[in-house]
């Protein structure tokens, strides 16, 4: 586990969930209703960022929906960072035509991630041969096409490139936490036994120390998460606390230590709550999310980082 928060390997931000589509497996409830922050508030939360970030994915929600408050989290983060991290862009693709293009890319965007191409999405795939000839039109680089989740790959920003994936029945479908549409539409992952936690973008190396995979954090609109699923209640409020200062402070928890090494069902074992109990709710629940999720509210308290109901726990 890391030491100095005040680098941070990765960082996916969704700063709005206003989304142009609704789709039904959607974990955040985006769409043409999503919830919003303002831009004073995205301004603030690049404020209380880690010093270092070697990589920033700005997220949805369609982040091309909210693309006034966009250009202004762009021009923050290049006064802040300068040229040195990688700033990557996931977007549905279904906004994008060449003048926004050109100006992402003035602005500092070197990766473009279109997370659209399934059978979900509005258009399920449809303007990939439209939107790969136009990143083609400005050199950009298809050498990897697939999610940037390899550590040892994830840095590349010598050239703009571009890839395409989306909800597969082997990734992210596959693996489909109960959050959000997704639950409310039953389009979620009822399997005990599956793992989301132990994966990037699950809580895995969150706190960093892992060799395969990069230290992502996941902010939510202003909810600093472990994951992109994220826990039932925050860690804390990036609006108003400084990212390394909260990851500083549940460092010194064993609960998230474990989150840390991807095992949710180990992590009250410091509190009395066993493994064998927590296999056991998640075999009832048939999530780990959602086991995840009754830990938080009924066994530790995530403000005070101190267990609940001392007397009641297994």
């Amino acid at each position: 586990m890391k030491k100095n928060f005040n680098h941070c390997e990765s960082i996916y931000w969704v700063f709005t969930q206003l989304c142009n589509d609704k789709c039904d497996h959607c974990y955040n409830l985006s769409g043409p209703k999503g919830e919003r922050i303002t831009e004073e508030e995205c301004l603030s939360i690049i404020d209380n960022l880690p010093d270092k970030i070697d990589r920033l994915i700005l997220s949805g929600g369609e982040p091309l929906a909210e693309r006034k408050i966009l250009y202004s989290i762009l021009d923050k983060l290049k006064i802040k960072y300068k040229d040195k991290t990688q700033i990557m862009l996931q977007t549905n693709g279904d906004l994008l035509n060449e003048e926004i293009l050109d100006t992402l890319i003035e602005k500092g965007v070197t990766r473009f991630d279109i997370a659209s191409i399934d059978r979900y999405h509005k258009f399920a795939g449809k303007r990939k041969d439209e939107i790969t000839k136009l990143f083609l039109s400005r050199n950009m680089s298809d050498e990897i096409t697939e999610p940037l989740v390899v550590k040892n790959i994830y840095l590349k920003k010598d050239k703009v490139s571009f890839g395409f994936w989306g909800a597969t029945e082997d990734m992210w479908l596959g693996g489909n936490w109960a959050r959000g549409r997704a639950l409310e539409k039953d389009v979620w992952k009822k399997d005990p036994s599956h793992n989301f936690c132990a994966i990037l973008s699950g809580a895995r190396g969150f706190l960093g120390g892992e060799e395969d995979i990069p230290q992502e954090v996941s902010i939510q609109l202003w909810k600093i998460n472990p994951c992109c699923p994220g826990t039932k209640y925050p860690l804390g409020d990036a609006r108003k606390e400084k990212v390394a200062d909260v990851l500083e402070r549940v460092s010194k928890s064993k609960i998230f230590h474990s989150l840390n090494k991807g095992d949710a069902w180990k992590m009250g074992e410091s509190i009395g709550v066993t493994e064998k109990y927590a296999k056991e709710r998640t075999y009832e629940l048939k999530n780990v999310c959602l086991w995840c999720d009754e830990f938080f509210e009924n066994h530790f308290d995530m403000n005070k980082l101190e267990p609940k109901n001392k007397n009641k726990i297994k």
